[in-house]
């Protein structure tokens, strides 16, 4: 199976240099999970764009530290992309900066949230559990790294997790048990060391002091990653027979 990982934020410094970029955190996820799988890569954050939709079996957008309200040049040709994917029934997931411009491109808001920092491992309730996303109980735990949220959602949504922080914390677009698109607010394809070494570098300024202690003090919590590469796999296959049987 061909996967796209739509590259739309940047790791720099230190950071870069111990962790490397998002695209390989995607590519350990997800190898872990399923060893035959083939990646191609575009730096959407550099103005480079698929030509088209159907060039991969599925996308995948990853996170940013931009927001979806910094109209930076490249974010109106990433919406209609993932319009266009939509339309074409070519399976998306988003992840974090993700999950929200998916969310944007079909009709949805996203603000950066009066909460706050979500930092550190949050724990979600999980509302709707379709078929591809078997094999957890009422509840997931994820590593979380962002302040923007979304706020309305699009039409024809589905919120599969919620949690008291983050209401949308996952969503299906169109039939939760086959939709065109899911999408996720925290970070499944971060390690702890990561998330980490980006609150220590920021704690006490952009991130408040006591956000920040909280959120080193849960990194030894579980998670469920290996899950969610599970769920991503199982939907993008699912989606890949369905268009296939449809040709």
């Amino acid at each position: 199976m061909r996967i796209g990982i739509l590259e739309t934020g940047e790791i720099s410094g230190e950071l870069a240099d111990k962790h490397g970029s998002y695209p390989p955190m995607f590519q350990r996820l997800l190898d872990a999970a399923d060893g035959d799988l083939t990646y191609q890569v575009y730096s959407v954050v550099r103005g480079e764009m698929p030509e088209g939709t159907n060039h991969v079996d599925g996308w995948i957008i990853t996170g940013s530290r931009h927001g979806v309200y910094d109209a930076l040049p490249w974010m109106e040709p990433l919406k209609q992309f993932l319009r266009d994917c939509l339309a074409a029934k070519v399976p998306v997931i988003g992840v974090c900066f993700g999950h929200q411009i998916l969310a944007e491109a079909m009709g949805g808001t996203v603000v950066k949230s009066d909460r706050g920092w979500g930092v550190g491992v949050h724990t979600y309730d999980v509302v709707k559990q379709p078929r591809w996303m078997q094999g957890v109980g009422p509840t997931f735990a994820t590593r979380a790294l962002h302040q923007d949220q979304v706020t309305v959602l699009p039409p024809e949504t589905t919120v599969l997790a919620r949690s008291n922080f983050c209401e949308y914390a996952a969503l299906a677009y169109g039939d939760a048990e086959a939709p065109l698109a899911i999408s996720v607010q925290a970070h499944p394809e971060f390690n702890a060391d990561f998330v980490e070494d980006i609150v220590r570098t920021r704690i006490g300024a952009a991130i408040p002091q006591d956000v920040g202690e909280a959120a080193l003090r849960s990194l030894d919590q579980p998670v469920h990653n290996a899950d969610w590469a599970r769920w991503m796999i199982q939907y993008l296959r699912d989606a890949s027979a369905r268009r296939l049987a449809q040709a």
